[in-house]
């Protein structure tokens, strides 16, 4: 039987192989349909602008903006709207119309910059999607390249919200994304662009933390509330902190509190924030709960970014949503990069409903992002060469609602004593909680952020690295024990590759994306593993735990 969509770009993809009737997210297939044709425009247009820039012509700012929210758009759990989608592809194919006119020869480009989308659409999807590769090993490199970018996308969006542009890493992206259509690129020329995509990775990344600590100041070690208040509120979820703080701009003096949900959580870490004293703090735990979660904080959710699960009726009238984010039937907040959004709506709504039910009390402790590791960075170091500090796990990542992901938790409970968790993303949401205490105070989840903070794990490793005068960044003392979910782990991951990063451990499955032959090579290259049993890991991990 012919699939009705085909997707596996996430970690629960259906059998681990790919959503080929509905996708786990809640992804329809006229909807996957349209996110394919999405990304198949979006190559089409990116192919033209490379052309251009060959040419010595200049692409504005403002066409980068809308290839980057295209892809942002894809991400998993980030638009379920078709006619959002449906509005972007257009607006995608007069821009190309637009900028083809720049364009001195048009022989050379491939028939996606060409397509002008006078087809039927429903059936241009069905010949552009994934499978539309055909060899397994092309299709799987292609797809781990545009995953990489989708999460690229994710942190320059966020970088541009708060003004800051790169051009340099646009324009890869746009190369990158053009030169998946390249049918003369051979395995090998896949390869290196695919740990290219790696090295604008931890130049993205250090793009957008820029602009947070920029705009922001930063993070510093904070107790954030998991209880509630009195008042009503409203909760936000999500990545994007521009429209927090617009947000709390706009409830001061309204008496409505602001919670934090999920990702959002590390907002609370950044000094400018903390100036607003209705800043309630964080309810509720990963992105994955929030149908229970939803359900029992009483007021109104802006979801910010990915990741939204479908909503249930009891709620879904009181979920709003922004930016990249779209989710049929839902209110849809408006506003454009430097534009101030209006969340009058939101305000309103909150102040008819019941404050939020009470699900956990207590505090945990963040901010260790990497100017906070740094200042710490004696006693660190004293607790490594005493031995206080054996090793170091970076178990950064996602969370996810498989029952395989518990398997984090067991590893945390069981870490040796002497063992500090250094983490980013929403995976923490598997330990946070856990009392696991410290080491001469140093507690040992230290927690940098979200996965958009991912930049922090690497400034503290390439920090390490200097101090202990070391060569090799394989040489310290740190293993990685990664858990994944969507296209930002990606990025994370191919970031991790280009620094020379090895033995990484991925779960709680390796990507369906992966085809045998390319994880042979990730295998060989770079010693990529799936992870274990609790037990067998723990073994390997810290099989030389001597002094360091």
């Amino acid at each position: 039987m012919e699939p009705k969509m085909f997707c596996f770009q996430c970690q629960e993809t259906a059998g681990c192989k790919g959503c080929t009737i509905r996708g786990v997210c809640g992804k329809t297939p006229d909807v996957a349909a349209m996110q394919d044709l999405l990304v198949y425009v979006s190559k089409g247009i990116c192919a033209v602008t490379t052309m251009l820039r060959s040419e010595g012509k200049e692409v504005s700012a403002d066409v980068n903006h809308l290839i980057t929210l295209n892809l942002f758009t894809t991400i998993t759990n980030a638009n379920f709207d078709k006619k959002s989608i449906e509005k972007r592809i257009a607006d995608t194919l007069e821009a190309k119309r637009i900028l083809l006119q720049e364009i001195d020869d048009l022989s050379s480009l491939p028939s996606a910059a060409l397509w002008d989308g006078t087809d039927d659409w429903e059936e241009k999807a069905k010949t552009v999607g994934v499978l539309s590769t055909t060899d397994e090993d092309i299709r799987s490199l292609r797809e781990l390249i545009t995953y990489g970018l989708k999460g690229l996308s994710a942190y320059s969006k966020h970088a541009n919200v708060l003004l800051h542009d790169n051009e340099e890493i646009d324009a890869f992206l746009q190369r990158a994304l053009a030169a998946t259509l390249d049918d003369t690129l051979s395995i090998d020329d896949l390869i290196a662009l695919t740990l290219e995509t790696g090295k604008y990775g931890v130049a993205g990344m250090k793009l957008l933390d820029e602009a947070n600590t920029g705009t922001f100041g930063n993070p510093e070690i904070t107790k954030v509330n998991i209880g509630v208040r009195n008042n009503p509120g409203i909760l936000v979820s999500g990545h994007d902190l521009q429209d927090l703080e617009m947000l709390l701009e706009q409830t001061q003096g309204t008496g409505v509190d602001v919670y934090t949900h999920s990702e959002m959580l590390p907002a609370h870490y950044y000094p400018a924030f903390k100036k607003y004293p209705n800043f309630a703090g964080n309810y509720g735990n990963a992105w994955w709960k929030q149908n229970e979660e939803f359900e029992s904080f009483n007021g109104p959710i802006l979801m910010t970014t990915n990741c939204i699960v479908p909503p249930k009726a009891s709620y879904k009238d009181r979920l709003y949503t922004t930016g990249a984010a779209g989710y049929p039937g839902c209110t849809h907040i408006e506003g454009e990069i430097g534009e101030k959004k209006d969340f009058t709506a939101l305000i309103e709504h909150a102040k008819n409903c019941p404050a939020p039910t009470e699900i956990e009390t207590g505090e945990i402790v963040g901010g260790f992002a990497h100017a906070q590791v740094v200042d710490l960075a004696d006693q660190i170091v004293d607790c490594v060469k005493s031995g206080a500090i054996k090793k170091f796990v970076v178990m950064a990542g996602c969370d996810g609602r498989m029952k395989s992901r518990e398997y984090y938790t067991r590893f945390a409970k069981q870490l040796p004593e002497d063992v500090v968790i250094l983490t980013a993303g929403c995976a923490k949401y598997k330990y946070n909680k856990l009392n696991l205490g410290d080491i001469n105070g140093i507690p040992r989840v230290l927690d940098a952020g979200q996965c958009n903070d991912s930049y922090s794990l690497v400034v503290i490793a390439l920090k390490l690295k200097e101090i202990f005068g070391l060569d090799d960044i394989n040489d310290l003392p740190i293993v990685y024990n990664i858990a994944w979910y969507e296209q930002k782990a990606v990025i994370v991951l191919l970031s991790l590759l280009y620094l020379g990063v090895k033995n990484i451990h991925l779960g709680p499955t390796l990507p369906a994306f992966l085809s045998p032959n390319v994880i042979k090579v990730l295998v060989k290259n770079f010693g990529i593993a799936q992870i274990g049993t609790v037990e067998d890991d723990l073994k390997l991990f810290f099989k030389n735990d001597s002094k360091f």
